[in-house]
């Protein structure tokens, strides 16, 4: 028979799929339908490593989503000592026509079936009646699957919303990265209690408590402040309303522990920059680079600085230009010369 398999378009209207199903649900279940390895009688065999190399997934994640399949959607059997592999609806979308060659080809794969009891459970979905009688020929030879074993774990299999919930994280690749990233945090998270106990284990009744937090409040009052007055100053002189970006970058200097007092130096850097005209991000931070290289660390410090270099720069200047001009060696001084009538 010709290799292809059909999936029609109603797939994706079949509630099961649609509202039930994550995307490595039905990525798996479309691997079922289509593998190379499938028949013509939804009987083949396969093994949980072919499907893991085969779809990418971890072993262990393929065995949890063979047990989703066969336990809560029922869409499946599985017989893990034949190797084989039965899908319940399969006569359903693909024996739909039948003939003599297509009686030959089911017949001679029916024969290579070892687990009859996988026989008569896709037969139990075929609409045709003379394939369906071909399937139940070959139930009577026997029944080498505990039927009555199969049952009685989907009896005791996880059902209704509550387990279709949870079925998301226990059953799923996804859920078991999810699961385990939630534990981790959870891990986490108690380490950070436990640890907080035992450095403040009557941290509830601590009487400095409320204090504490009337201080975290007024620090966050006074960031707030500080902030706003920077912004302002921006947004009046020249730096650019708009430049949201610009001042985000200014306002990380907030932070900067260096300075002793960040608002103050960075109001002085500003007002340096529009002294020489010089409206522009990278020129404030340059300013404030300089400042916290030199160890120039709050406003005091810094204008003494500036006091000192303007006194050096005078003190430089009248060095370079003398007051008078130099009278030259061998010259002799005549008050009277260029006087007559005296």
């Amino acid at each position: 028979m010709a290799k292809y398999r059909m999936i029609r378009t109603n797939f994706w209207n079949n509630p099961i799929v649609e509202e039930e199903m994550i995307p490595e649900e039905k990525y798996f279940y479309l691997y079922l339908l289509t593998n190379p390895r499938t028949t013509q009688i939804g009987i083949y065999r396969i093994t949980i490593k072919q499907i893991a190399f085969s779809l990418g997934f971890p072993i262990d994640s393929v065995k949890l989503l063979m047990d989703r399949f066969i336990y809560h959607y029922k869409l499946i059997r599985y017989n893990p000592e034949t190797r084989e592999l039965a899908i319940k609806n399969w006569g359903k979308e693909n024996q739909l026509k039948g003939g003599k060659p297509v009686m030959d080809c089911i017949t001679k794969e029916l024969k290579e079936v070892n687990d009859i009891s996988l026989i008569q459970y896709v037969s139990e979905s075929i609409d045709r009646q003379e394939i369906r009688n071909l399937y139940e020929s070959f139930c009577k030879s026997g029944n080498s699957f505990n039927k009555e074993e199969c049952d009685e774990n989907e009896e005791h299999a996880c059902q209704g919303p509550e387990c279709n919930e949870a079925s998301l994280y226990l059953f799923t690749i996804r859920g078991e990265k999810e699961k385990q990233k939630e534990k981790q945090k959870e891990n986490k998270k108690e380490k950070q209690q436990q640890k907080q106990k035992e450095l403040s284990p009557n941290l509830e009744n601590d009487p400095n408590r409320e204090e504490q937090s009337k201080i975290e409040n007024h620090v966050k009052l006074q960031k707030s402040k500080h902030v706003k007055d920077i912004v302002e100053f921006w947004d009046n002189n020249g730096f650019g309303v708009s430049n949201i970006h610009a001042k985000e970058q200014l306002l990380l200097w907030l932070d900067n522990q260096s300075f002793s007092q960040p608002k103050d130096v960075i109001l002085k850097a500003l007002e340096l920059s529009c002294a020489n005209n010089k409206q522009r991000l990278n020129y404030v931070v340059g300013i404030l680079k300089n400042w916290e290289n030199s160890s120039l660390l709050t406003v005091e410090e810094i204008e003494a600085e500036e006091q000192n270099g303007q006194y050096e720069r005078t003190r430089q200047l009248a060095e370079a230009i003398p007051a008078g001009r130099a009278i030259p060696s061998g010259f002799t001084l005549d008050i009277t010369a260029g006087e007559d009538g005296y």
